[in-house]
């Protein structure tokens, strides 16, 4: 979320525009908060305020996370830094590197294709961080990995993007006040039902007094 909220200001609050031309996880810095800030500005451009709708520039950026559009055809545009942040969201999501080295059937190259092919069966559950142990509301993360791909296949602009995170953390956010509630009644009768139950022993004890 910092993150996006990082490029969103970048194309939108900055006066010209400013593209980043390498977001990517390393590109990311975190403080003792766990507050992400966008770094490394060593690429960016300033994108035209005159109405254009792209800049021409020879592609630079890392492998992996480089929009494939641009590099192909030099034409720079904000949602270039879209695509990146996808690749960035889907790292975070499954744990995997922008490119893989060993490659198969099931292990695609870039993770866009291993995601995709993964998705193509319909458990989302398959994709998701194993470390996560299955602690996640299931419908944040479809909607998190919808969010991803539509960045890589720039849908999305920074601003929608933000939107759409806010609504997955609303999502699990939910899901985990739901599961603390839940969890808070259960200890809440089961405190209940062994005061009841220490209550009958003593009931119990002194009606029918033990054998000495």
């Amino acid at each position: 979320m910092d993150a996006a909220q990082g490029l969103e200001y970048l194309h939108s609050g900055c006066k010209p525009a400013i593209v980043h031309r390498d977001v990517k996880a390393a590109n990311i810095l975190l403080n003792e908060n766990f507050q992400a800030k966008i770094a490394d500005f060593g690429l960016s451009k300033f994108f035209p305020t005159d109405g254009g709708t792209h800049v021409s520039t020879i592609p630079a950026g890392t492998p992996g996370y480089l929009d494939p559009e641009y590099y192909m055809t030099h034409r720079l545009v904000e949602k270039s830094d879209v695509y990146s942040f996808g690749v960035v969201l889907l790292e975070i999501i499954t744990n995997r590197p922008a490119i893989s080295r060993v490659i198969h059937e099931r292990d695609r190259g870039h993770i866009t294709q291993w995601v995709s092919f993964m998705l193509a069966n319909g458990d989302v559950k398959s994709i998701v961080d194993p470390k996560l142990e299955g602690n996640f509301e299931i419908n944040s993360i479809w909607k998190a990995v919808e969010v991803g791909m539509a960045c890589v296949s720039k849908k999305l602009n920074m601003s929608q993007v933000v939107i759409e995170l806010k609504e997955c953390l609303a999502l699990e956010i939910a899901q985990r006040h739901d599961y603390n509630s839940s969890r808070s009644v259960t200890d809440h009768h089961s405190v209940n039902d062994e005061m009841l139950s220490l209550d009958l022993d003593v009931m119990i004890t002194e009606s029918h007094p033990l054998a000495r």
